[in-house]
């Protein structure tokens, strides 16, 4: 089996940041009035700024297949270019479409060869099941390298537009129609760019991290869906897609829009967060303080001293000075994040040859969690 090496990491966020002030302008007034929502789930969430694939006059710049081709167009230069590369991997909660797949489109932008893709499917876990898929081949010696991404473009599944036929329906059954919160909380954190690393197996480049192992774990068979699009939750907790839907509910319930159950994500996305983190490093005999940096994918810094608490009450602690985040500056970019995270860690100078760099990604679509050990050579 070869050993693995992440090789070039590179990111593209797309235009210029959008700060808190901006959103509603980018996104739109629901109802012709500011959101009341919004200054709460910003006020906990602590994000400064974020970015959107849309310019200043409200139109939409990249999609998210055209995202992630100018990160991996990033990682390439004349000694490696885009022909070269031999498997595509990209992971997305937000494709642009059904079908064909995310990959497919990546690759029809990149106008590159013939090559293998792969295209998981999920949420935050994407990018890395992405990256999994990727170092399983160049380890078995299917591949000698692969580009691996994630990606995501929700500001538009979050536009006023989105949303504009269910308003119009409420305002016929209620004088001041309100979107249901589980729906408009995700409005105020999602944000758009795409990161994508080069996998070979050998260490070059000027500062390789070689991948020790890839974990992941699933807690569906115990937890009902949290995080969903393109169907409705019923109160039995079952999910009812779409395609069970008459057309005409699609845009009067905003069936595509992305929602949250936010009492069973307070309830559970630690706890099963630290239970599964423990699995991880006692699987590899790696105990928390071993590690250099932890890399903790969270989606609001709402969670990041309830995180530091419950591994307390789990007793399995990573001390806060070996954390590092960037969710303030580029907001939750789904399974873009811990990429993004990574590239911003590996640019900064701050590594140093034998290092240890811990990725952590939660997902709380039906609460699933992936890890990943890198060492840096």
């Amino acid at each position: 089996m070869n050993d693995v090496y992440i090789t070039r990491i590179a990111k593209f966020l797309p235009n210029t940041p959008v700060s808190n002030d901006q959103m509603e302008q980018k996104l739109g007034i629901l109802n012709g009035k500011s959101s009341k929502a919004k200054g709460i789930v910003l006020r906990n969430n602590k994000i400064k700024t974020r970015y959107y694939a849309i310019d200043e006059n409200g139109e939409i710049t990249h999609n998210n297949a055209q995202l992630t081709k100018e990160a991996v167009e990033l990682l390439c230069d004349e000694d490696f270019t885009t022909k070269d590369i031999e498997l595509l991997s990209c992971g997305t909660s937000s494709p642009d479409q059904i079908l064909p797949s995310h990959t497919a489109m990546v690759h029809g932008f990149l106008k590159n060869r013939n090559l293998e893709i792969n295209s998981p499917s999920g949420a935050c876990c994407s990018g890395m099941n992405a990256l999994k898929y990727g170092f399983l081949s160049v380890k078995a010696h299917q591949v000698n390298n692969a580009v691996c991404a994630g990606s995501e473009r929700t500001s538009s599944w979050m536009m006023a537009n989105t949303f504009e036929e269910e308003v119009n329906h409420l305002k016929t059954l209620e004088e001041q129609p309100i979107i249901a919160f589980n729906k408009e909380f995700l409005r105020w954190m999602l944000s758009d760019g795409a990161g994508a690393v080069l996998l070979e197996s050998e260490p070059k480049g000027k500062q390789p991290l070689k991948i020790e192992w890839i974990e992941g774990y699933s807690y569906a068979h115990e937890l009902d869906t949290c995080m969903y699009a393109g169907g409705d939750k019923l109160e039995n907790g079952q999910l009812k897609p779409w395609s069970e839907f008459p057309a005409h509910d699609w845009s009067e319930q905003s069936l595509f829009a992305m929602k949250q159950d936010v009492k069973l994500l307070s309830e559970n996305i630690l706890v099963k967060g630290v239970d599964s983190l423990k699995h991880a490093l006692d699987k590899h005999n790696v105990k928390p303080e071993d590690l250099t940096y932890y890399l903790p994918h969270i989606s609001s810094f709402y969670f990041k001293d309830k995180l530091y608490e419950e591994m307390v009450k789990q007793d399995f602690v990573v001390p806060l000075d070996k954390w590092f985040m960037n969710l303030e500056k580029v907001g939750n970019v789904g399974a873009a994040s811990i990429y993004i995270m990574l590239e911003e860690l590996v640019d900064s100078g701050k590594l140093n040859k034998g290092d240890t760099i811990l990725l952590h990604v939660p997902e709380s679509a039906r609460f699933a969690y992936n890890y990943a050990l890198l060492t840096v050579c």
